[in-house]
Formats: C-alpha cells, sequence, structure tokens
C-alpha cells in the first residue's frame, strides 16, 4: 500500500511539473553564418517579447539578397533585417521569388515582409515602410571597348544618341531616371528585363548599349562571372535615397511596424551592424 501511495505521488508530481509554466529558452542566433536559424528570445537584452513570425521574400539580388554555398539565405539586407527580427524575437521563413511576383505576393499578403525597398506612392498604397536603414546608388555599365558611349557625359546623351539602357521591371532608380522612363519621346530607350543578369549578356550580345545597376550589385556580378574586363563602368552614377523594409498591409499591422522601428534603432548603434556593412563593402 506504502509502495502504491508513493508512486501516486511521485506521479502527480511530474504531472504538475510538465504543467507547470516554464521560462522561454532564450536564443541569440543572431550569427551571420546561420541567418536561416529561428529565434525565439533576444538574450543580449534578456527581454521576452510575444512569440512573432514573417515570411520575408527575397529576390536573388548578390550582395544584398543571395542563397551562399551553403544553402543558406545570405547578404546584406538578410542579415540586417534578419538581426532585428532577432532581437525581437521573432522567427523567419524565405520565399524566394522575382521582384515583380514578389510585389504582389506582398500586396496579397502571401510574404510579410520585403527587403532592400524604395519608397513609392503606388506601393504606399498596399505596403508600410519601416526605417530606412540604408542608402543606396545605382551605376550606368557598358561594354570595355565602346569607346563612343564611354566619352557620353551622362545619361541624357545616351538618349539623345539613341542608346538602348537595360533596367528590371518595377526596380526604382531614383526621380531622374524615373521621368526618362516615363517621358513619351525617352521612354522606348529603356529595355526592361526581369533580373539584372539579362542584361549582362544582352549587353554582350549588343542588344543593349548599356544598364543600369546597383553599384554594389554590379560590381558583384561581374566579379562573379569573370567579366570584369568586358563590361565597366562608365561613370554616370544617380542615388536612389533611403532603402527601406516593406510590410504587407494585408498580413502586417502598423503596431508592428513601429516595434520593428524600434528594434531597428537599436540594432543600427550595435557593432553587429556596422560589421556587416564592413563584411560586404568593396
Amino acid at each position: 500500500m506504502k509502495t502504491l501511495k508513493m508512486l501516486l505521488v511521485m506521479s502527480l508530481s511530474f504531472a504538475l511539473i510538465a504543467c507547470s509554466p516554464q521560462q522561454a529558452k532564450l536564443s541569440s542566433q543572431t550569427s551571420e553564418e546561420q541567418p536561416l536559424k529561428e529565434t525565439e528570445q533576444s538574450a543580449e537584452n534578456n527581454v521576452e517579447y510575444p512569440s512573432c513570425s514573417y515570411s520575408l521574400g527575397f529576390d536573388v539580388w548578390e550582395p544584398y539578397q543571395y542563397i551562399n554555398v551553403d544553402g543558406e539565405v545570405s547578404g546584406v539586407d538578410i542579415h540586417i533585417v534578419t538581426g532585428v527580427l532577432n532581437e525581437m524575437g521573432c522567427s523567419v521563413s524565405y520565399v524566394q521569388g522575382t521582384w515583380v511576383s514578389l510585389l504582389e505576393d506582398l500586396r496579397s499578403g502571401n510574404v510579410d515582409i520585403l527587403i532592400g525597398a524604395s519608397k513609392t506612392p503606388a506601393r504606399e498604397e498596399f505596403a508600410y515602410f519601416s526605417e530606412p536603414y540604408r542608402t543606396e546608388q545605382f551605376s550606368l555599365y557598358i561594354r570595355n571597348d565602346d569607346k563612343k558611349r564611354a566619352a557620353y557625359n551622362d545619361i541624357d546623351e545616351f538618349i539623345a544618341n539613341g542608346s538602348k539602357i537595360g533596367v528590371v521591371g518595377d526596380y526604382y532608380y531614383g526621380p531622374q531616371i524615373t521621368i526618362l522612363q516615363d517621358s513619351k519621346a525617352s521612354s522606348k530607350n529603356f529595355v526592361s528585363s526581369i533580373m539584372g543578369e539579362l542584361n549582362i549578356a544582352r549587353l554582350l550580345d549588343m542588344d543593349i548599349d548599356g544598364f543600369i545597376e546597383d553599384s554594389f550589385v554590379g560590381a558583384s556580378m561581374l566579379r562573379r562571372k569573370g567579366l570584369d574586363n568586358y563590361i565597366v563602368e562608365h561613370g554616370f552614377t544617380v542615388t536612389t535615397g533611403d532603402i527601406y523594409v516593406m510590410f504587407s498591409q494585408s498580413s502586417v499591422s502598423e503596431a508592428d511596424v513601429q516595434k520593428f522601428n524600434s528594434a531597428l534603432d537599436d540594432y543600427v548603434q550595435k557593432d553587429s551592424y556596422k560589421q556587416t556593412l564592413h563584411k560586404y563593402s568593396r
């Protein structure tokens, strides 16, 4: 009988332990080597946050967003935004697509977040924007042996002489380029593609006379493909301004965006933010 009572007491004790609330396990997996790891809490601040999760859409755009040799989603934007979400205790899942398709996914709420975005009135109709987390500059690229166009002073001379310029559909290149793209007289000089790599092929095939690409992205693509001696920067650059995180209005609340902004403000003061920018700088 005593043995039976003792077993009953032990069983009840284990049941109570299993049902008692436990402190959530803290995690600080903000390592740039493991951006895919999900986190639940911020160990650095030792603060518990309500659980949250986001689907993050990315367009392969090295060095900002890409899949590294280990099959992990990586890049400047990925590490910065993931670092902020880590501080918030949020988990992240990744959805790969083209920029055009991801914008539609964000509009419908099939993805919660897009990164590396510029703010435009059209996008503000379906997306909330974070505070800016970096700035962006684009360069014009030409064939290395194209001495004629190398002598042009700016993009206006390209247009005036009938040159064809490759761009990526739905990318924002700043107000100067937007005016030229929207103008009836000069819109025919811009040739759209779904990704930057196609502009490289078109330039080498002489289907276009130049293309506009993010300065870091262009340099990265040319190094990766071993085309540094065939395609070069013309010298014309345009700064598009600040870069933001976009949140779907269909799946994310304004209050959640404010929480992200608060965490972002803290994160950009940390060494990990500065180290990320330094790692991917030229």
